[in-house]
């Protein structure tokens, strides 16, 4: 039976959690389920916001389901104690070096969209991240210039290894799709950028039946909004692609409704909503569920290999939504166990 690691976290993330495991329990599908401790939860009950019993349970599973890590009573500790080292610690030691950031507007959600309707009905795109480089992992710290200025650095940095396996990721992604793929970079500016093109050129020649074009991260970010429609598959860098995936999920009509999905090579992943832990409105069941029960069936799909099952997850989540079911933050008054409760009504 899988082993699904449960690390719900902070503020928002257990409630969430609780309710994508609730929808994962209904399908019946012989789960084995185990919890563990981590970010500023982590931190608080045992000094380490990713412990090693936490890392022993994440490296024995089939598969993470995880939360939000963010607590604001953390945010004064040194940089490595820090709740969010959780994450990025989950990422380096599992190798989850793919992230996949779907984006689709469900329909009867137009006026929630930041974007005109006609415009918003058009999106349907793949943002793929890289997750295991860039400034989040390069070299930084403080230090005092000859002038005796303090000076903040951080090391943006990718191998061609690095940029050829996350270009593999989003070639394979677009040729399952619409067999479009647009990479996102800086090259007129970074030479790591220019890099990445040139990798992701040399990785095009095997995928000849996928057209790839290239986009600099800033006119992406306007065409994102002028004409989301026009993508298909994503792939980018880290930090672009953290700012990039966000854009996106106003777009869409909320953070609230975005799953992601952290892969391996061998396709095990952690899987958690992209809103963070929202810690003004944690333990007040005003989140929205959706996101973290969409990354539910993205853990079907990717590692458990259970299409059909993921399938019935998304349909119950859309026929809630298209049934008028609505959070606070698509403007409605559903609570984050009534959102669940639509959406297993849906299921059933």
């Amino acid at each position: 039976m899988p082993l699904i690691a449960v690390l719900a976290g902070d503020g928002i993330g257990p409630e969430v959690t609780a309710e994508a495991r609730r929808v994962l329990e209904a399908l019946d599908l012989g789960l084995v389920f185990e919890e563990g401790l981590v970010g500023g939860a982590a931190y608080h009950a045992t000094g380490h916001p990713l412990p090693p019993e936490t890392l022993d349970l994440a490296k024995r599973a089939d598969a993470i389901l995880f939360g939000s890590v963010g607590d604001p009573s953390c945010d004064n500790l040194e940089r490595g104690l820090r709740p969010e080292q959780a994450i990025l610690g989950l990422r380096k030691e599992l190798t989850l070096f793919a992230n996949l950031r779907p984006a689709k507007l469900f329909p009867g959600l137009e006026d929630a969209s930041s974007l005109r309707p006609e415009i918003a009905r058009t999106i349907d795109l793949l943002i793929i991240r890289e997750l295991n480089g860039d400034v989040y992992f390069g070299e930084k710290g403080m230090r005092t210039t000859p002038a005796g200025l303090r000076e903040g650095y951080d090391l943006m940095s990718y191998d061609e290894a690095e940029v050829s396996r996350i270009a593999h990721a989003g070639f394979q992604a677009a040729a399952r799709r619409r067999g479009r793929l647009c990479s996102i970079d800086k090259a007129n500016v970074l030479e790591t950028s220019q890099l990445w093109r040139d990798v992701v050129i040399e990785t095009s020649a095997q995928y000849p039946d996928v057209t790839l074009s290239h986009m600099l991260v800033d006119n992406a970010a306007m065409q994102l909004v002028r004409d989301p429609g026009q993508f298909d598959v994503i792939v980018t860098g880290n930090l672009f692609g953290d700012i990039l995936s966000d854009l996106a999920s106003m777009c869409v009509g909320s953070i609230g409704l975005l799953p992601s999905a952290a892969l391996d090579a061998a396709g095990k992943g952690l899987y958690e909503p992209i809103h963070g832990s929202a810690p003004d409105i944690a333990g007040q069941g005003k989140a929205n569920p959706a996101a973290a029960i969409l990354s539910a069936a993205l853990m079907l799909r990717h590692s458990l290999n259970l299409p059909e099952a993921a399938d019935r997850i998304d349909a119950a989540v859309a026929t809630a939504l298209a049934n008028g079911a609505r959070t606070a933050d698509l403007g409605g008054t559903l609570s984050t166990r009534g959102m669940a409760d639509a959406v297993l009504a849906a299921l059933a």
